[in-house]
């Protein structure tokens, strides 16, 4: 999936994080020069530095074949000029923006955009939205997005089903909190034995999502 992401702040790091280890091509636009190169330094997209409602700058990243544009800047009027372009020049089927003025909901989603109040809204949005994952039966990110909770039904034909905790091939920084099996929640060590139907609640940084779940369920 190609996805466009515009602003500077960190909230679009995170989110940029989230996308690449699921394996999209991510693109960001950011106003600042110097935000823009310490993102191209610290992620592997591509970076522009400018206005994304200026139409200019979407046909230079690529607008036309794009999957989702992602607006985060603080300036709502700038977040709907730039996906009202995306939308209606370039023909982007998915456009979401971080709303910060509540009452500027309904011109919004009048208008096909997709709206979120906070960080945690749109990142559990997005992530809804793309994943198509049978497995995902709920995430949650924490800690301003730096964090996802993660809760994943066992299948019988998982990896996950078929090794103990101790041997699960874990990304770094992710942990299993807990396992939850017919509606309790069971102790846990490195011996546990997932059984199908379990429900296994996994805290992880978002760039480790597309590992997590090709270790533990086999989707690629």
């Amino acid at each position: 999936m190609r996805v466009i992401i515009v602003g500077d702040s960190k909230l679009v790091y995170f989110l940029a994080k989230q996308f690449i280890s699921k394996g999209d091509r991510v693109t960001l636009i950011a106003s600042d020069r110097e935000i823009a190169t310490e993102f191209s330094r610290q992620l592997k997209a591509t970076v522009t530095a400018g206005d994304a409602s200026d139409p200019d700058i979407l046909e230079q990243v690529g607008a036309i074949g794009a999957d989702i544009l992602v607006a985060l800047t603080p300036e709502d009027p700038n977040n709907l000029i730039a996906c009202q372009i995306a939308q209606k020049q370039y023909g982007v089927p998915q456009t979401v923006a971080l709303v910060n003025d509540p009452e500027n909901k309904a011109i919004f989603e009048q208008l096909g955009v997709t709206v979120a109040f906070s960080a945690t809204e749109l990142i559990a949005q997005l992530i809804e939205q793309q994943t198509g994952s049978e497995a995902l039966e709920n995430i949650v990110p924490i800690a301003s997005g730096r964090l996802n909770v993660i809760e994943i039904v066992v299948g019988v034909e998982m990896p996950a089903a078929r090794q103990t905790l101790g041997e699960f091939n874990l990304p770094p920084k992710t942990s299993i909190a807990c396992i939850l099996r017919g509606g309790e929640t069971i102790a846990i060590d490195a011996e546990t034995f997932p059984q199908p139907g379990d429900r296994l609640i996994v805290v992880s940084p978002p760039e480790c999502y597309g590992q997590l779940m090709r270790s533990l369920t086999g989707e690629v």
